[in-house]
């Protein structure tokens, strides 16, 4: 087991997540680009702890897409870390496209040689050379519409580049994610503040706390006065979280 005084050190600088806070947000879509499908804590739990499976009657075992920075001496992922989340969130985009599990592997293992990192897609270098990247993890993916190097070409900038934008680095390091998008940077998503939860920027509230708030109130102007905050950071607060509800 992690010991629970240096899990508390690290959290401070990697965000800790439950596995139900994570889920809402690897989960949360602006509305943007394909139809999205909304992923299972199992479906979670397979990526990060691997599973059991039977082949002919007999048993196989496959492997966790790479080893989460809370995972315990046996390997099991109780807690996760903001870049193992935001791992999360390209693992499911591959999903998305309609890629089976042992594909969104192959593409994975691809990717890990590329970037030369165990998690490829929450680096600079993804976030740089990203459809590059992106092209040559896919060469030879044949699932669904994503045949056609023409549609590959597009689903990258209509759909992963995006994601890439909305994130923002310190030098080399994953440092801070933007769900609204970096044009409306209003709500952040730091590992360095609040243990990575979902705050105002402009203040540092939970989006949470003034969601809440709302409902206690029954008003986002007394809610901005009661926090010190713009009506827009409130307005923006009851989106995001409404949308992490749905």
């Amino acid at each position: 087991m992690l010991n629970r005084k240096t899990h508390e050190i690290d959290a401070l600088g990697r965000g800790v997540y439950s596995s139900a806070e994570a889920l809402r947000l690897i989960n949360f879509s602006r509305g943007q680009g394909i139809t999205r499908r909304s992923v299972s804590g199992q479906t979670i739990s397979r990526w990060l702890n691997g599973y059991d499976y039977e082949v002919s009657g007999e048993k196989r075992h496959s492997a966790p897409l790479w080893r989460s920075d809370y995972a315990n001496d046996d390997g099991a992922v109780q807690e996760i870390s903001f870049r193992d989340l935001i791992e999360l969130r390209f693992v499911k985009t591959f999903r998305d496209l309609g890629l089976s599990l042992p594909t969104i592997r192959d593409c994975f293992i691809r990717a890990v040689e590329e970037v030369n990192d165990e998690r490829p897609f929450s680096t600079q270098k993804f976030r740089t050379d990203g459809k590059t990247i992106f092209l040559d993890i896919m060469r030879g993916v044949h699932e669904g519409e994503l045949i056609d190097l023409r549609r590959k070409q597009s689903v990258f900038r209509s759909i992963v580049a995006p994601s890439l934008q909305d994130l923002e680095f310190d030098a080399d390091e994953l440092a801070r994610w933007f769900p609204f998008g970096n044009g409306r940077a209003s709500i952040v998503i730091d590992p360095a503040r609040s243990f990575g939860r979902p705050v105002i920027r402009e203040a540092g509230v939970p989006t949470e706390t003034l969601a809440s708030a709302v409902r206690v109130e029954g008003s986002i102007e007394n809610v901005a006065r009661l926090y010190e905050v713009s009506l827009l950071a409130v307005r923006d607060a009851l989106e995001f979280e409404q949308k992490l509800a749905a």
